[in-house]
C-alpha cells in the first residue's frame, strides 16, 4: 500500500466535509488567537511600567484560565458534533474492509492536519494582533502607548501545550468512539435521535422548580454582600432549570402543539412540529447552551461596559470629596491638621470648597427591628448587617447650619439605607429615644454605606457616645473617634494630585498618623481595574458569541441533514418548494428565538442581584446599568437575527 495513502485519504476527507470542518478550523484558530493574546497580556513587558500592573496582570491571568477552560469544552463539543456526523462514513469504511486501526490512522492524520494548520495560523494571527490588543488595553485604561514588539516565549509554549493536549484528547475520544462501536452502530450513528422522545413531566417539574429557586434568590438579594453569596447559587439553579426545561419542557410544548388540531394540521406547522419532536433531545441541549451563553454575553458586556463608562460616578461615590483625610481624633490632631491643610492649599493657590469636618465612631452591627448588637468579629454572617455612625450634635449643627439641642438619651436619625422601626433604639440594652428621623443629611458617606444598611445617629454629647460604645463593645474604655476632613478643589488633575501629595508630606513631617486620599490620584487605579474588566468583558463576550454562532450553525447543519430525506419525500408527494420554505421558516422561527427570549427573561430576573453586586464596585447608578443592559440586548439581538438569516439559508440549501 502506498505510504501516502492514509495522509491523502485524510486530506480528502477534510475537503469533502469542508462545510463542517471550515467552521471548526476557524474556531480552533480563533480560540488559539484569543488564548495566546491573553497569555501575552499576562507577561508582556509593556504593562510593566504601570503603577498597578499587578492587578491588571492578575485579571488577565484569570481571563487566560477562563479562555483555556472554555476552549477545552468548546472544542470538545464541536469535535463531538463532527465525529457524530462522520460515523456513517467510518462505518462504510469498516464494512468495505478497512480495519478500525486503519480508520484510527486516518483520524490521526486528520487531527495532525487540523492541529498544524490551527496552531500555525492561530499563533501567527495571535502575534499579529497582540500589539493591537495591547494598545487597545492601554487605551482603555488611559495609559500612554509604549513602542516596541515582543513575542513572549512562555505565551507560545503555553498555547502549544494547551491546544496540543486538546487535540490529543479529541483524537483519543474519536478513536474510542469508532473502536467501541459496531459497524452497524456506526452506520446509524447520525440517526440515533430519530426515536420519538417521551414527555418527561418529572424533569419538567425539576426544571420549573430549579428555575423558580434561581429567580427567587436573584430577586431577594437585598444587599451587595448577600448578592455575592446568592448570585452564584442562583446561576447554578438557573442553568439546571434551563437545561431541564429545554429538554423536557420543549417536548411537552411541541406535543401540546401537536394535540392542537387547528394549529398542527397546517402544511408548514405539520412538518416543522413533527420534525422537531423527533430530534428535540439533541436540539434541546444545543438550545439550552445557546440560551446560557447568550445570557452570559449580555450580562458580561452590560456590566463591564457600565463599570467602564461610569468611572466618574464610581469615583464620586467612593470619594464624596476630592481630597479626604482620616485621622484618630484629638483636639491637638484636629488643630494641627486644619492648619496643615490651610497652609498647603494656600501654597497651591487653590481654595477649598464643600469643606466637611466631623468626628464620628462607627459600629458594624446586626439589626433586628430597632435592636442592634455588635457583629461578632469571628462571624462571617452577612445577614441583617447594619452600620451605625455616631456623631455629636455640635458637629451636626456645624455641618447643617442648624441649632439643634438634644436632651441626654435623645437622638436624631438619618437612614441612608434600611429602616429603623419605632421611636426607640435598643443598643444592646442601652436605649436611645429617636426625637426625629431626618429626611436629608448633607455630609460625606462612608465607604460601607452602599454595602449594608446604614444609619447616622446624632447624639447630644461625647458622653453618650462613650455609653453606647460601652454597651455595644462591653468595654468601659473611652472609644477612639475618627476625624474626617474632606473638601473639593476647583483645579486641574495634576494640581489636585500635587496638593494631596503636599498635604501627605506635611502630615508625615508633623508625625501625625493620618491617611490622605485623592480622587484624581486613585483615578489611575480605577481605570486600570475597570478598563481591565471592560477589556476582559469584550474578550470573553466575543468568545461566547463565537461559541453561540458555531453551536447555532452546527445545529442548523445537523437539522438540515436530518430533514433532507424527509423533505425529498414531501416533494415527491407534491409539496412545492415554496411550501417547503414556509415550513422551514416556521420550524426555525419556532425554536430559534426561544433561547434569545429566555435569555432576556434570565437577564431581567438577574437585574436586581447584579445591580447589588455592582455597588460593591461603587457603581450605584442603576439607570446607567439599565441603559447599557438594554443597549447590549438590542445589539446582541441584531447579531442574533443576522446569524438566523445566514444559518437558515444554509439549512434551506441542504434540505432543498
Amino acid at each position: 500500500m502506498n505510504k501516502f495513502f492514509y495522509p491523502k485519504l485524510a486530506l480528502n476527507n477534510i475537503k469533502k466535509n469542508s462545510r463542517a470542518y471550515i467552521p471548526y478550523l476557524l474556531t480552533c484558530i480563533g480560540t488559539i488567537i484569543m488564548f495566546y493574546n491573553m497569555c501575552y497580556l499576562v507577561v508582556v513587558k509593556d504593562l510593566g511600567y504601570l503603577s498597578d500592573s499587578g492587578t491588571l496582570r492578575y485579571m488577565m491571568l484569570l481571563g487566560t484560565i477562563i479562555v483555556g477552560i472554555f476552549s477545552f469544552f468548546f472544542l470538545y463539543y464541536t469535535n463531538s458534533f463532527l465525529i457524530k456526523q462522520r460515523k456513517k462514513e467510518f462505518g462504510l469504511f469498516n464494512i468495505l474492509g478497512m480495519e478500525k486501526r486503519h480508520i484510527g490512522k486516518i483520524m490521526l492524520y486528520e487531527t495532525l492536519y487540523i492541529s498544524i494548520i490551527s496552531l500555525i495560523s492561530g499563533i501567527l494571527g495571535g502575534i499579529l494582533l497582540s500589539k493591537l490588543l495591547a494598545l487597545l488595553l492601554l487605551k482603555l485604561i488611559k495609559f500612554d502607548v509604549v513602542f516596541g514588539f515582543e513575542i513572549p516565549l512562555i505565551a507560545l509554549v503555553a498555547t502549544i501545550i494547551l491546544f496540543s493536549a486538546i487535540f490529543l484528547f479529541n483524537l483519543i475520544y474519536n478513536v474510542l468512539q469508532v473502536h467501541l462501536s459496531k459497524p452497524i452502530e456506526l452506520l446509524k450513528g447520525g440517526n440515533v435521535g430519530e426515536r420519538e422522545p417521551k414527555t418527561k413531566w418529572f424533569s419538567t417539574i425539576i426544571g420549573i422548580v430549579s428555575l423558580g429557586i434561581g429567580y427567587y434568590l436573584a430577586l431577594t438579594a437585598d444587599s451587595p454582600i448577600a448578592a455575592i453569596n446568592k448570585f452564584f447559587i442562583a446561576v447554578i439553579f438557573v442553568i439546571i432549570g434551563t437545561n431541564f426545561l429545554f429538554k423536557a419542557g420543549s417536548i411537552a410544548l411541541l406535543k401540546s402543539l401537536r394535540k392542537n388540531k387547528n394549529y398542527y394540521y397546517q402544511t408548514n406547522h405539520f412538518i416543522s412540529v413533527s420534525g422537531m419532536i423527533y430530534r428535540m433531545k439533541q436540539n434541546a441541549a444545543g438550545l439550552a447552551n445557546i440560551c446560557i451563553l447568550s445570557t452570559a454575553v449580555i450580562i458580561t458586556l452590560s456590566t463591564t461596559v457600565s463599570l467602564y463608562v461610569g468611572v466618574d460616578d464610581l469615583l464620586r461615590t467612593r470619594y464624596p470629596r476630592n481630597i479626604e483625610i482620616n485621622a484618630s481624633y484629638s483636639e491637638e490632631v484636629v488643630e494641627k491638621l486644619d492648619d496643615l491643610v490651610a497652609e498647603s492649599t494656600m501654597k497651591a493657590n487653590v481654595s477649598s470648597e464643600n469643606v466637611t469636618k466631623f468626628s464620628s465612631i462607627s459600629f458594624m452591627t446586626n439589626q433586628k427591628g430597632s435592636s442592634f448588637m455588635v457583629q461578632d468579629k469571628e462571624s462571617f454572617s452577612m445577614k441583617n448587617l447594619s452600620l451605625l455612625i455616631l456623631l455629636t450634635q455640635d458637629d451636626y449643627n456645624r455641618l447643617e447650619g442648624k441649632g439643634v439641642s438634644l436632651e441626654e438619651g435623645e437622638v436624631l436619625v438619618y437612614t441612608a439605607k434600611g429602616e429603623i422601626s419605632g421611636d426607640v433604639m435598643d443598643l444592646n440594652g442601652f436605649e436611645l429615644n429617636i426625637k426625629e428621623k431626618l429626611d436629608s443629611f448633607n455630609m460625606a458617606t462612608d465607604d460601607m454605606a452602599h454595602l449594608s444598611d446604614s444609619h447616622y445617629i446624632v447624639v447630644d454629647s461625647l458622653a453618650t457616645i462613650n455609653k453606647t460604645y460601652s454597651h455595644l463593645e462591653g468595654d468601659s474604655d473611652a472609644p477612639e473617634l475618627n476625624y474626617y476632613y474632606g473638601f473639593d478643589v476647583e483645579t486641574d488633575s495634576s494640581s489636585e494630585i500635587e496638593l494631596a501629595a503636599s498635604i501627605r508630606s506635611s502630615i508625615d513631617k508633623a508625625n501625625i498618623d493620618a491617611g490622605v486620599k485623592s480622587a484624581e490620584s486613585d483615578k489611575e487605579t480605577f481605570y486600570t481595574l475597570y478598563g481591565g474588566l471592560f477589556f476582559l468583558g469584550i474578550f470573553i463576550g466575543i468568545l461566547f458569541i463565537m461559541a453561540t454562532v458555531l453551536i447555532i450553525y452546527y445545529k442548523q447543519i445537523a437539522e438540515g441533514f436530518d430533514d433532507k430525506d424527509r423533505f425529498e419525500i414531501m416533494q415527491k408527494v407534491g409539496m412545492s418548494r415554496k411550501e417547503i420554505k414556509q415550513s422551514i421558516r416556521s420550524q426555525v422561527l419556532t425554536v430559534f428565538f426561544l433561547p434569545l427570549v429566555t435569555s432576556v427573561i434570565h437577564v431581567a430576573f438577574a437585574f436586581k442581584v447584579v445591580t447589588e453586586m455592582l455597588s460593591i464596585f461603587y457603581l450605584t447608578n442603576v439607570s446607567l446599568y439599565a441603559l447599557y443592559t438594554g443597549l447590549t440586548i438590542i445589539v446582541f439581538a441584531f447579531f442574533y437575527i443576522i446569524i438566523y438569516t445566514l444559518t437558515a439559508r444554509t439549512y434551506y440549501k441542504i434540505v432543498s
